[in-house]
């Protein structure tokens, strides 16, 4: 959920183009930080910045990975407000964000993006990675910004958090890749973003063709993790140990039932009723706060943010207040029929 420039005839809140269909736009700065410390953007301590919101899952895979790895001492955080307002994400102090920009006093993100290329015309999206030293933006596409983070500031952490001390190699392990590769790029299209393509749908034709495609692919998934459980290989998508396909999937879920059921009309089932293997997946994740976690997930999903982002995101005034709980307790403490 981004802002246009301001050449724009269409407002901030018109994710979908004139066929009905929302199109995500390709995000612009991509560079990369290195370990070499030779490198354009080298890894350093305190040099580097993320920007995000709360509500946002692309957002919130970067945050999640920061906190996986142990990076909040080396990384800093900045957190703006939940609500994509007319002038775009800005800066209100509202539910323990913070009031403006920590480092240049700025009150709207797009102030940000200008500072880096005052020419700028694209969308001014989150995340986004900063460069203190060069005052610029590194990157703001998440998917590169967690790869990044598996790996770029491991010189930093202590040994255990470092990615060879991870069982599989790390969270994205080159024995698995292609694996992790091809699974990511079915979810991304038809659930990371299906749940956009169908909520931001202006056509009812728009909204069917992505509806069903979203409900096919949890039920694959659905199928994957029953497979999975069943035949001993583990609770996760690729078996015994998290990787990158359940961070990147992370997001989405814990934000289906609280906002794509209930405000994306994403609603032909609920995770939590309809999908038993998918749910115990997501509660497992939620509530882990072993020395593997350390709480990850549970820390960075902040429910107020996400439904009421969503419900301003389609100019609501009312934003739902279920479902109750807004995740379900722990797998340990479920009963045997669930």
């Amino acid at each position: 959920m981004t802002t246009t420039d301001a050449s724009s005839k269409t407002t901030i809140h018109d994710f979908a183009s004139a066929d009905g269909k929302f199109h995500r736009s390709a995000s612009v700065f991509r560079n990369i930080v290195s370990p070499d410390p030779d490198a354009e953007f080298p890894a350093e301590t305190d040099r580097y910045v993320l920007y995000i919101n709360l509500g946002c899952p692309w957002a919130h895979r970067t945050n999640l990975v920061r906190s996986l790895k142990g990076l909040e001492d080396i990384v800093q955080l900045v957190v703006m407000d939940y609500e994509l307002t007319e002038e775009g994400w800005t800066y209100t102090g509202r539910l323990g964000t913070a009031d403006r920009d920590p480092l240049y006093g700025f009150t709207k993100h797009s102030q940000l993006y200008f500072k880096a290329n005052p020419s700028y015309t694209g969308r001014f999206t989150v995340p986004v990675l900063w460069d203190k030293q060069r005052e610029t933006i590194v990157n703001n596409e998440s998917s590169e910004i967690i790869r990044m983070f598996f790996t770029a500031f491991d010189a930093f952490l202590p040994p255990e958090r470092r990615e060879s001390a991870h069982v599989y190699g790390g969270y994205y392990p080159p024995g698995m890749q292609n694996e992790i590769d091809e699974l990511n790029n079915w979810v991304y299209n038809t659930v990371n973003n299906g749940v956009y393509k169908t909520g931001f749908a202006t056509t009812q034709e728009a909204f069917e063709e992505n509806l069903y495609p979203l409900f096919a692919s949890l039920d694959r998934l659905e199928g994957i993790l029953k497979a999975n459980v069943e035949s001993g290989k583990g609770p996760y998508l690729l078996g015994q140990h998290i990787t990158e396909a359940d961070i990147r999937l992370y997001p989405t879920m814990v934000r289906f039932d609280v906002g794509y059921f209930t405000l994306f009309k994403c609603n032909l089932k609920m995770v939590r009723y309809e999908y038993p293997y998918l749910d115990r997946w997501l509660r497992r994740l939620y509530w882990d706060e072993t020395e593997v976690t350390k709480g990850a997930f549970k820390n960075t999903t902040q429910f107020e943010h996400i439904i009421r982002g969503y419900a301003a995101a389609l100019k609501s005034k009312v934003y739902p207040r279920g479902p109750i709980p807004y995740i379900l307790p722990p797998v340990d403490k479920m009963s045997a029929s669930q």
